[in-house]
């Protein structure tokens, strides 16, 4: 009869902890909030953040206008596509290197390889920034948060080169 209680003691407190660690991991997920975007720093920082939180319009309100600025509808379309690849990774903005109206923000992708015994993958990478109007703007940033697409400028007539269209093979008529 002891025996019985003990073990229903040891249920219950694995219970316990199990919900204590689900309801931890819900109210952090959500923890994360802008910060001010008046620095290289910041404007990298609530970029990603606004993708990871799927506010496009946001993010795109960050990114550089030039001639090689895509549509809003062109921006969500690359993001939406790509989503798996933004949900599998870790985002560690660190600091900025301003030189006049250019800045370089240091930006670590943390990919979890899966191994709870092995470290994560950890790829060091930089993003970039212009001062346009006063405010830091984005002209690249690391994959999977930017499209390499978006950089390209093409002569006017001229586009990314497509992919082949394969040839239709010719039908023979049956006599």
């Amino acid at each position: 009869m002891k025996s019985d209680r003990f073990l229903t003691a040891i249920l219950i407190g694995i219970g316990v902890l199990a919900i204590m660690a689900l309801a931890l991991f819900f109210v952090r997920r959500g923890g994360q909030d802008y910060i001010a975007d008046n620095t290289p720093t910041g404007v990298t920082y609530n970029f990603i953040l606004a993708i990871e939180r799927a506010d496009y319009e946001r993010a795109y309100s960050y990114v550089e206008q030039s001639a090689a600025k895509p549509t809003l509808e062109q921006f969500r379309i690359s993001f939406i596509s790509s989503r798996s690849n933004i949900t599998d990774v870790s985002v560690q903005v660190g600091s900025a290197e301003i030189t006049g109206d250019t800045a370089n923000v240091s930006v670590v992708l943390i990919y979890n390889n899966g191994n709870p015994f092995n470290s994560a993958n950890r790829q060091p990478q930089t993003g970039q920034l212009t001062r346009q109007n006063g405010s830091w703007k984005i002209v690249q940033m690391a994959y999977p948060f930017w499209d390499y697409n978006w950089g390209q400028q093409f002569p006017p007539g001229k586009g990314p080169v497509q992919p082949a269209q394969p040839v239709p093979a010719p039908v023979t008529p049956y006599p």
